[in-house]
């Protein structure tokens, strides 16, 4: 095999197309030490690539090397590779290059007084020859796959493949600021990044001004992790992070708006994006991706580089500390901000869509046994009625509404430290609440204001408590009207109440199973052959959630038991059984897993919350509301939809010509 061939197949891996030329070349630049680096194209970079910077420059003995297979300075001994601190390290990019264009390379040292240039065309390798430059060194690439014509063949057209060159530069851009870009298209500056002084700064300036409300700042030092092996080296152990994460509301179609890097590597690691989407589950809907720059520093000697041809990917030594330190980041800074989306950013003349109803969701929903058809005058009471313990729904006494706000303060999310009350200590603080509420003024006032404090004391920030909260107004007996301390808040009805639920199901179920109700018959589901088959693999997620369910011929399933919570809200048994075999079916979620068991939690909730079209009383009305402090994640339902939109003071203003 000749040394052209065996290039022309190294290049087949690392060279692409334009952008893979733009990405090699700049990262060699920024190797180099450049405080600088422009970027030229013509037609996309099929036709010309010209990258110059003013790093250290390459000396004149070295320049035919340079362009020799696997020849680099970056590594001189195989440990080297247990240790990679630059972005090239292989030493194949120029000879890839030089094997399918016209190449010429002008570099000049610090230490010399004049530059040297040498040109290169498939096999064909010039002398270097004295000429005129200043310190740096820049790479000139004409006609690219000039000699492999099928390989041109495959370019997208001149528009895609600059936009692909961009993004290259965008990216290398942002994970070292403190080196200016600027990047040129046949003629036109495009972009001109001058050097940062903060990660923050250039991330803003690439991502959009009008991103930055939006944004949350990320930090994360874990140096001191238990992840070290015995008797290795503590360099090689930890991890720091920062990063920028949007709001749930600047999520995007695809996950091209996340930007991850090592070091200041740009990467591609499932492990990372499994973290970012991990810690918006329930805040997004499904298929959104969120807005993210995450920036990780850690010991090159824990993290292998050399497992990708374009070095895109790499391969943790722990995988999980990355993991959870990205997860833990990106969930406290979630936790802690307000979430509630800007009816602006949604836009204001689609409220309804941006809220998320719409389909079956609008319909009304008459649920027997409810109170609903008579006027919804205990929607919300009802909804916790089968909340609590497993004795006959005819026999239960629905909490009172001052009860039901102290109830999901202490069914909240689990905590580390927290606090977990059994049933009966629940049912004594729902019978305290009611004797304080009939005592009235002779009875010691409570606080509840020092209730809340002292329950939430080891819990981490939500979104605060809406106040007033005696200033509320139902519109279409589907949305609530009211104030807090920065505007308008329009909550969807539906959406807080089931998010509520969802909290409350999902911190239940890690104790113990739920409470079911025996039925005096079995209830026969129609249901597949198929269906049946699947029944017996899904026995452990139905008897968590309290339904006991048999094959009772080819195509029938027998219930003999269903949930309480469920029992009380007046859901239909069959629909929601078949509703939930066809899930099972079309998503092939495993039985056993986390995400199935909150898939049929989150049917439960939606199933169970307030509909739209559900009126309801002023009592309910406000604590309902009341809830949007106390229950985490509050400002999306479980789904990932608003079940809220702001519209400040100064948007009001705005839109009335006011300022």
């Amino acid at each position: 095999m000749s040394t052209l061939l065996a290039s022309q197949i190294a290049a087949g891996e690392v060279i692409e197309r334009p952008a893979s030329v733009v990405k090699e070349l700049v990262e060699n630049s920024l190797d180099a030490g450049a405080g600088r680096v422009t970027v030229e194209l013509e037609q996309g970079g099929v036709e010309l690539i010209r990258i110059g910077d003013d790093g250290g420059g390459i000396h004149r003995d070295d320049l035919g090397l340079a362009i020799s297979p696997h020849a680099t300075s970056k590594i001189s001994a195989a440990k080297d590779l247990d240790r990679v601190g630059t972005l090239g390290f292989r030493g194949e990019a120029l000879a890839s290059i030089v094997s399918v264009a016209r190449v010429g390379i002008r570099s000049r040292t610090r230490a010399d007084v004049g530059a040297f240039e040498i040109e290169g065309e498939g096999s064909r390798i010039g002398e270097v020859r004295p000429a005129a430059g200043p310190v740096g060194t820049s790479v000139t690439v004409r006609t690219l796959f000039f000699n492999t014509p099928a390989r041109r063949k495959f370019l997208r057209t001149i528009q895609t493949e600059q936009m692909r060159c961009m993004d290259v530069v965008r990216e290398l851009a942002m994970g070292r600021p403190g080196t200016a870009f600027s990047v040129s298209c046949d003629g036109r500056v495009v972009l001109d990044l001058p050097a940062e002084s903060s990660p923050r700064r250039r991330a803003i300036a690439i991502l959009g001004k009008e991103l930055e409300p939006e944004l949350l700042e990320v930090h994360a030092d874990e140096h001191d992790a238990p992840a070290r092996r015995e008797g290795e080296d503590r360099g090689a152990g930890g991890i720091s992070l920062w990063g920028l994460v949007g709001r749930p509301s600047i999520a995007r179609g695809s996950n091209k708006a996340q930007h991850v890097f090592l070091n200041g590597r740009v990467i591609r690691d499932r492990t990372i994006q499994h973290a970012i989407m991990e810690a918006y589950r329930g805040l997004i809907e499904p298929g959104r991706y969120p807005t993210a720059v995450v920036m990780i520093e850690m010991s090159p000697m824990a993290v292998d580089v050399n497992v990708h041809p374009a070095k895109a990917e790499v391969r943790f030594r722990d995988s999980s500390l990355v993991h959870s330190v990205v997860l833990a980041a990106i969930r406290r800074v979630l936790r802690e901000a307000d979430l509630t989306a800007s009816g602006l950013n949604t836009g204001f003349g689609g409220l309804g869509r941006s809220l998320g109803w719409g389909g079956a969701e609008m319909e009304r929903a008459i649920l027997p046994g409810s109170g609903i058809a008579g006027g919804g005058s205990n929607v919300v009471g009802a909804g916790l009625a089968g909340m609590g313990g497993g004795e006959s729904p005819t026999a239960r006494v629905p909490p009172s509404p001052a009860a039901f706000v102290e109830y999901f303060k202490r069914f909240a999310p689990a905590r580390p430290g927290g606090e977990r009350l059994s049933y009966e200590a629940i049912r004594e603080t729902i019978e305290r609440s009611d004797a304080v509420a009939a005592a009235g003024d002779s009875a010691p006032a409570v606080s509840q204001a020092a209730s809340a404090s002292a329950i939430s004391a080891e819990a981490e920030p939500v979104i605060p408590v809406v106040a007033p909260v005696n200033k509320l107004l139902q519109v279409h007996s589907s949305y609530i009207v009211t104030q807090d301390e920065q505007g308008m808040l329009i909550i969807d009805q539906h959406a807080l109440h089931e998010r509520a639920m969802f909290e409350y199901l999902l911190s239940r179920i890690a104790e113990r199973e739920l409470e079911s109700q025996r039925l005096l018959a079995p209830v026969v589901v129609p249901a597949s052959g198929s269906q049946v088959e699947m029944l017996a693999s899904l026995q452990g997620l139905l008897t968590k959630i309290g339904i006991q369910a048999e094959g009772i011929g080819p195509k029938g399933i027998g219930m003999h038991s269903f949930p309480t919570f469920l029992f009380d809200r007046g859901v239909d048994p069959v629909e929601f059984m078949q509703e939930l075999l066809e899930k099972a079916e079309a998503e092939g979620f495993a039985p056993d897993g986390e995400q199935a068991m909150r898939d049929v939690l989150d049917m439960m909730s939606c199933k169970a919350a307030v509909k739209a079209g559900d009126r309801m009383s002023g009592e309910e009305l406000e604590h309902l509301v009341r809830l949007r402090g106390e229950v985490e994640r509050s400002s999306k339902c479980p789904h990932g939809r608003p079940t809220s939109i702001r519209i400040t003071v100064r948007d009001l203003e705005r839109m009335f010509g006011r300022g």
